[in-house]
């Protein structure tokens, strides 16, 4: 049965889409927004995607992560992955010194999709994040759609960082010529280290994410001490010669845009952050500000040790898989070596424990959405995920045991980008459509459609034949269509300026509850269509 989204649930203009009860619900900071059946009230029909369970069958998570484990877990679930994984790996394979441009064009792009999710997390905080906003704006079959791409990215991000933690043992214990590196690294894909720290991480999330969050505030604090210790030790030692040419003749800035696709792997905090909504404290406020710093610190953060890594060594001989400890060895500095690789062995585990944090919150709302069998959303007696967690770290250690990194990087990203942009879609949606006048003509979805057809196309021309006359004409026809189209909306569908979330005009506000959805207190983006369609066009 496919279940109507939020805008399908009344076609009446003369009744309001959601009522006092919602608000009331959203503006309480104690209670998870999840935007049931009986919040939305009599209106809602019985086919909404909005009906998850009964009264009596509902359990909902416990409130208690503040701003900071918020933040933390954004951070956390990124720095490590991003700097000690990827960083070699671009600046060797793709974008050489002007790998800090490629980590900062990830970073504009993640921003304009991380406000989007900034205000829909504030005024939607409940677990599920894009899955959730997907199924209320767009309906069920994309809801699904988003749920397989968050599902690649937390559980293909948790086992990736594993599977690398894995080759950095090996590739240390190779470097000290242990014996031990023979049992270690028995051959045909098998990586006991990497069976370990998943095997390991999910016994620690099986004891809930109360008794995890302290795990990860303390390595989250390492990590960032960690990489600002070596960006401000790689700075000392760079040398201009090592940053010529900027942009290397065989790369190009199609590789510089090439290194942004796979740097995206390093932005997923932030989602992360939106999974767990349904356990912050006071959502509403907290939810925006964590995503928002989440994205400041880490992007500043890329920047400066790219700029560093690249900036100490030539970008030919740059380790891609232990970057800052080879860069400090080859300026002959072993103690900063020594410490740079013994942080990235500390510090990477609580990666993936904060990465495959998320999936269990992804699955227990598919399961109240009846998307998934019911035992995903049971929640045992101490307020955990149990079945969800001891699923979601299965699959997690099986593949970080037998696959190898190379095959899930970019696959991961790519799962993140239409993440992103299914993002962008749902603010449009939920921002601009509820204005249209029954009966709905669905010119908002054709057009949103056509939009990322040609962002799609325009894209690849711009990565792929911007050298040629014709590629650059098609990549400029891309360009003025795209903006025909968000003008369009802008026009045709977004007619209201006093409207907010969720289709209700300051106009038509019953009572003064309803303010609260508009402004007061609640994170809203500005520019809306413009932004949320660059930020999709730039994820393409």
């Amino acid at each position: 049965m496919i279940r109507k989204p939020l805008w399908a649930i009344n076609t009446d203009s003369t009744r309001e889409i959601a009522p006092d009860s919602i608000r009331g619900e959203i503006a309480n900071n104690d209670y998870e927004t999840t935007l049931t059946a009986s919040t939305i009230g009599a209106d809602a029909h019985e086919d909404s995607p909005l009906l998850f369970m009964s009264n009596n069958e509902r359990k909902e998570l416990h409130r208690h992560l503040s701003l900071f484990d918020l933040v933390c877990v954004g951070v956390g679930s990124t720095i490590g992955s991003g700097i000690y994984v990827l960083c070699g790996l671009i600046a060797n394979k793709y974008a050489g010194p002007a790998t800090f441009l490629s980590w900062g064009i990830a970073g504009g792009a993640a921003c304009l999709s991380g406000v989007c999710y900034a205000e829909l997390a504030g005024k939607i905080p409940s677990a599920g994040s894009v899955y959730v906003y997907a199924y209320t704006s767009i309906g069920e079959l994309p809801a699904v759609l988003a749920a397989a791409c968050l599902t690649l990215e937390y559980v293909g991000s948790a086992s990736a960082v594993a599977r690398s933690w894995g080759d950095k043992i090996i590739e240390w214990l190779h470097e000290e010529s242990s014996p031990m590196e023979k049992y270690l690294n028995p051959g045909f894909g098998f990586n006991p280290m990497a069976f370990l720290v998943s095997f390991v991480s999910t016994l620690l999330l099986l004891k809930g994410v109360k008794e995890s969050k302290s795990v990860t505030n303390f390595f989250t604090s390492f990590s960032v001490c960690l990489v600002l210790s070596m960006a401000f030790g790689g700075l000392i030692l760079l040398q201009k010669k090592n940053l010529t040419p900027f942009i290397p003749p065989q790369y190009g800035m199609a590789g510089v845009f090439r290194g942004a696709t796979s740097s995206f792997f390093g932005y997923i905090g932030y989602d992360e952050i939106c999974c767990i909504a349904g356990e912050a404290i006071n959502p509403r406020k907290n939810l925006p500000r964590a995503v928002i710093l989440t994205l400041i610190l880490v992007t500043v953060l890329y920047m400066c040790a790219a700029l560093a890594l690249t900036g100490m060594q030539p970008y030919q001989e740059i380790s891609t898989t232990s970057g800052f400890p080879d860069a400090f060895r080859w300026n002959h500095v072993e103690w900063a070596a020594q410490l740079a690789a013994a942080g990235e062995l500390l510090a990477l585990p609580s990666v993936v424990l904060i990465t495959i944090m998320a999936q269990p919150r992804l699955q227990f709302a598919l399961a109240r959405d009846g998307l998934l069998p019911s035992l995903f959303g049971k929640i045992d007696s101490k307020g955990n995920l149990w079945n969800g967690a001891l699923i979601s770290g299965t699959v997690m250690t099986l593949i970080s045991t037998f696959v190898p990194f190379r095959y899930l990087n970019d696959l991961i990203s790519s799962g993140i980008l239409v993440a992103f942009t299914m993002t962008n879609w749902a603010l449009i949606s939920l921002r601009c459509d509820f204005s249209s006048p029954p009966p709905r003509s669905y010119l908002l979805e054709y057009l949103l459609s056509v939009f990322n057809v040609v962002a799609f196309a325009t894209g690849i021309l711009l990565t792929r034949a911007a050298h040629s006359i014709l590629g650059k004409i098609l990549a400029s026809a891309g360009c003025l269509i795209m903006m025909a189209i968000m003008c369009i909306i802008s026009s045709r569908c977004c007619r209201d300026p006093n409207k907010f979330a969720f289709g209700i005009s300051k106009q038509r506000q019953p009572n003064c509850a309803a303010a609260e959805m508009n402004g007061d207190g609640y994170f809203e983006i500005p520019g809306v269509p413009y932004l949320p369609c660059i930020g999709m066009f730039l994820n393409w």
